[in-house]
Protein backbone atom coordinates (compact mmCIF):
# COMPACT_ATOMS: atom_id res chain seq x y z
CA UNK A 1 0.00 0.00 0.00
CA UNK A 2 1.37 3.30 -0.79
CA UNK A 3 0.19 6.36 0.98
CA UNK A 4 1.21 9.95 0.62
CA UNK A 5 4.55 8.70 -1.33
CA UNK A 6 5.60 6.64 1.65
CA UNK A 7 5.81 3.04 2.26
CA UNK A 8 4.09 1.96 5.03
CA UNK A 9 4.11 -1.39 6.12
CA UNK A 10 0.91 -3.29 6.97
CA UNK A 11 2.28 -7.05 8.02
CA UNK A 12 5.56 -8.04 8.83
CA UNK A 13 6.54 -11.28 10.17
CA UNK A 14 10.15 -12.27 10.96
CA UNK A 15 12.13 -15.64 12.16
CA UNK A 16 15.54 -15.43 14.51
CA UNK A 17 17.33 -18.15 16.00
CA UNK A 18 19.78 -17.24 18.54
CA UNK A 19 22.38 -19.78 19.98
CA UNK A 20 24.09 -16.48 22.33
CA UNK A 21 23.22 -13.00 21.81
CA UNK A 22 23.14 -9.27 23.76
CA UNK A 23 20.20 -7.46 23.33
CA UNK A 24 20.06 -3.36 23.98
CA UNK A 25 17.74 -1.07 22.85
CA UNK A 26 14.32 -0.16 21.98
CA UNK A 27 11.56 -1.58 19.16
CA UNK A 28 8.57 -0.21 18.52
CA UNK A 29 5.70 -0.26 16.11
CA UNK A 30 5.08 2.40 14.29
CA UNK A 31 1.74 3.77 14.96
CA UNK A 32 0.94 2.81 18.61
CA UNK A 33 2.03 -0.94 18.61
CA UNK A 34 3.95 -2.82 21.27
CA UNK A 35 7.26 -1.77 22.95
CA UNK A 36 10.19 -3.57 24.15
CA UNK A 37 13.57 -1.87 25.65
CA UNK A 38 16.23 -3.88 27.93
CA UNK A 39 19.12 -6.16 27.74
CA UNK A 40 19.15 -9.81 27.66
CA UNK A 41 22.66 -11.93 28.51
CA UNK A 42 23.07 -15.48 28.27
CA UNK A 43 26.72 -16.26 28.60
CA UNK A 44 27.76 -19.57 30.24
CA UNK A 45 27.94 -19.32 34.05
CA UNK A 46 31.37 -20.17 35.53
CA UNK A 47 31.24 -23.59 37.31
CA UNK A 48 32.89 -23.08 41.01
CA UNK A 49 36.19 -25.41 41.58
CA UNK A 50 35.59 -28.57 43.94
CA UNK A 51 38.18 -29.62 46.73
CA UNK A 52 38.05 -32.87 49.19
CA UNK A 53 40.40 -34.58 51.28
CA UNK A 54 41.48 -35.76 54.64
CA UNK A 55 45.22 -34.89 55.25
CA UNK A 56 46.52 -36.53 58.22
CA UNK A 57 47.02 -34.49 61.29
CA UNK A 58 50.58 -35.83 62.76
CA UNK A 59 53.89 -37.18 62.05
CA UNK A 60 56.67 -38.97 63.98
CA UNK A 61 60.43 -36.77 63.03
CA UNK A 62 62.58 -38.82 60.23
CA UNK A 63 58.97 -40.27 58.91
CA UNK A 64 57.76 -38.78 55.27
CA UNK A 65 54.25 -37.27 55.19
CA UNK A 66 52.09 -36.78 51.95
CA UNK A 67 48.80 -35.57 51.40
CA UNK A 68 47.30 -34.31 47.89
CA UNK A 69 43.85 -32.96 47.86
CA UNK A 70 41.12 -34.38 45.42
CA UNK A 71 40.30 -31.04 42.98
CA UNK A 72 37.76 -31.29 39.81
CA UNK A 73 35.99 -28.50 37.92
CA UNK A 74 33.01 -28.90 35.87
CA UNK A 75 34.26 -26.79 33.09
CA UNK A 76 37.56 -28.54 33.15
CA UNK A 77 38.90 -25.63 33.36
CA UNK A 78 43.57 -25.59 34.58
CA UNK A 79 43.17 -25.82 38.20
CA UNK A 80 45.89 -24.21 40.64
CA UNK A 81 46.36 -24.49 44.00
CA UNK A 82 47.78 -22.45 47.10
CA UNK A 83 48.35 -23.11 50.77
CA UNK A 84 48.73 -20.63 53.76
CA UNK A 85 50.20 -21.41 56.80
CA UNK A 86 52.52 -24.16 55.50
CA UNK A 87 55.09 -25.77 57.60
CA UNK A 88 58.76 -25.30 57.28
CA UNK A 89 60.13 -28.39 57.37
CA UNK A 90 57.35 -29.23 53.95
CA UNK A 91 56.98 -28.35 50.51
CA UNK A 92 53.94 -27.53 47.85
CA UNK A 93 53.17 -27.86 44.88
CA UNK A 94 51.05 -25.37 42.95
CA UNK A 95 49.97 -27.66 40.22
CA UNK A 96 48.90 -30.45 42.22
CA UNK A 97 48.24 -29.18 46.26
CA UNK A 98 50.28 -31.91 47.11
CA UNK A 99 51.91 -31.11 50.57
CA UNK A 100 54.81 -33.30 51.42
CA UNK A 101 57.92 -33.47 53.47
CA UNK A 102 60.09 -35.39 56.11
CA UNK A 103 60.53 -33.32 59.73
CA UNK A 104 63.10 -34.05 61.95
CA UNK A 105 64.35 -33.60 65.12
CA UNK A 106 64.21 -29.56 65.34
CA UNK A 107 60.45 -29.65 63.87
CA UNK A 108 59.03 -31.32 66.65
CA UNK A 109 55.91 -29.48 67.50
CA UNK A 110 52.07 -28.56 65.93
CA UNK A 111 51.87 -26.87 62.76
CA UNK A 112 48.34 -24.91 62.82
CA UNK A 113 45.95 -23.05 60.90
CA UNK A 114 47.13 -24.94 57.30
CA UNK A 115 44.66 -24.05 54.53
CA UNK A 116 44.82 -25.77 50.69
CA UNK A 117 42.83 -23.76 48.17
CA UNK A 118 41.95 -24.65 44.59
CA UNK A 119 41.02 -21.98 42.05
CA UNK A 120 39.92 -21.94 38.32
CA UNK A 121 40.83 -18.42 38.25
CA UNK A 122 37.60 -16.84 38.60
CA UNK A 123 36.49 -18.72 41.52
CA UNK A 124 38.22 -20.78 44.50
CA UNK A 125 37.78 -23.52 47.06
CA UNK A 126 39.39 -24.61 49.87
CA UNK A 127 39.45 -27.00 52.36
CA UNK A 128 38.75 -26.72 56.36
CA UNK A 129 41.87 -25.65 57.68
CA UNK A 130 44.10 -28.30 59.63
CA UNK A 131 46.97 -28.72 61.70
CA UNK A 132 49.78 -31.38 62.29
CA UNK A 133 51.51 -32.72 65.11
CA UNK A 134 55.16 -33.11 64.76
CA UNK A 135 56.32 -35.73 67.42
CA UNK A 136 59.09 -37.15 69.24
CA UNK A 137 59.52 -40.80 68.10
CA UNK A 138 62.07 -43.48 69.25
CA UNK A 139 63.85 -44.02 72.56
CA UNK A 140 67.49 -45.40 70.80
CA UNK A 141 70.50 -43.21 71.61
CA UNK A 142 74.57 -42.96 69.89
CA UNK A 143 77.39 -40.90 71.22
CA UNK A 144 79.63 -39.17 67.92
CA UNK A 145 82.95 -37.77 69.09
CA UNK A 146 85.70 -36.08 66.95
CA UNK A 147 88.78 -34.23 67.00
CA UNK A 148 88.42 -30.45 66.45
CA UNK A 149 89.74 -29.43 62.88
CA UNK A 150 93.17 -26.67 63.62
CA UNK A 151 93.62 -26.17 60.12
CA UNK A 152 91.62 -23.91 56.74
CA UNK A 153 91.47 -26.43 53.87
CA UNK A 154 94.53 -23.81 52.31
CA UNK A 155 96.55 -24.87 55.50
CA UNK A 156 96.73 -21.85 57.09
CA UNK A 157 95.60 -21.95 60.95
CA UNK A 158 92.52 -22.36 61.69
CA UNK A 159 92.22 -19.30 64.48
CA UNK A 160 88.16 -18.70 64.14
CA UNK A 161 86.36 -21.87 64.64
CA UNK A 162 83.15 -21.57 66.30
CA UNK A 163 80.69 -24.83 66.25
CA UNK A 164 80.04 -27.90 64.46
CA UNK A 165 76.91 -29.51 62.68
CA UNK A 166 76.16 -32.94 62.50
CA UNK A 167 74.19 -34.48 60.04
CA UNK A 168 72.27 -38.05 60.06
CA UNK A 169 70.16 -40.47 57.99
CA UNK A 170 69.28 -43.93 57.46
CA UNK A 171 70.06 -43.54 53.65
CA UNK A 172 73.96 -43.12 52.57
CA UNK A 173 74.54 -39.81 51.17
CA UNK A 174 70.59 -38.55 52.47
CA UNK A 175 71.00 -36.85 55.91
CA UNK A 176 67.36 -35.18 56.28
CA UNK A 177 68.51 -35.08 60.22
CA UNK A 178 70.65 -32.34 61.37
CA UNK A 179 71.91 -30.56 64.35
CA UNK A 180 74.35 -27.10 65.22
CA UNK A 181 76.40 -27.12 67.97
CA UNK A 182 77.30 -23.33 68.86
CA UNK A 183 80.45 -24.59 70.99
CA UNK A 184 83.57 -25.22 69.60
CA UNK A 185 85.44 -26.71 72.59
CA UNK A 186 82.57 -29.60 72.61
CA UNK A 187 84.05 -32.89 70.82
CA UNK A 188 81.00 -35.58 71.98
CA UNK A 189 77.43 -35.39 70.91
CA UNK A 190 74.72 -37.47 71.95
CA UNK A 191 71.93 -38.22 68.74
CA UNK A 192 68.92 -39.64 70.50
CA UNK A 193 65.17 -40.35 69.63
CA UNK A 194 65.98 -42.88 67.35
CA UNK A 195 64.84 -46.57 66.03
CA UNK A 196 66.49 -49.30 65.25
CA UNK A 197 68.10 -49.00 61.99
CA UNK A 198 71.84 -48.48 60.11
CA UNK A 199 72.30 -44.83 60.62
CA UNK A 200 75.19 -42.79 58.44
CA UNK A 201 76.41 -39.55 60.18
CA UNK A 202 78.67 -36.87 58.78
CA UNK A 203 79.90 -33.68 60.15
CA UNK A 204 80.84 -30.49 59.22
CA UNK A 205 82.74 -26.99 61.55
CA UNK A 206 81.79 -23.18 60.69
CA UNK A 207 83.62 -20.70 61.43
CA UNK A 208 82.29 -16.84 63.10
CA UNK A 209 81.56 -15.84 59.66
CA UNK A 210 79.09 -18.57 59.30
CA UNK A 211 81.64 -20.18 56.64
CA UNK A 212 80.75 -24.05 56.99
CA UNK A 213 83.59 -26.91 55.76
CA UNK A 214 82.50 -29.70 54.17
CA UNK A 215 81.29 -33.22 55.25
CA UNK A 216 83.39 -35.02 57.16
CA UNK A 217 83.98 -39.08 55.87
CA UNK A 218 80.62 -40.75 57.05
CA UNK A 219 80.18 -42.68 60.16
CA UNK A 220 78.01 -45.61 60.55
CA UNK A 221 76.10 -47.26 63.35
CA UNK A 222 73.70 -49.55 63.97
CA UNK A 223 71.47 -48.97 66.63
CA UNK A 224 69.06 -51.53 68.22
Amino acid sequence: MRENGFFRIVSFTARLTVTAFVLSGCLAEEEGGSSFSGSADSSPVNGAPVISGNPAGAVKIGEAYSFTPNASDTDNDSLSFAIDSKPSWASFNTGTGKLSGQPTLGNIGVYSNILISVSDGAASASLPRFSISVDQVGTLSTTLSWTPPTENEDGTALTDLDGYKIYWGTTPGNYPNSVTINNEGLTTYVVDNLVPGTYEFVATSFNTAGVESVYSNPATKVVN
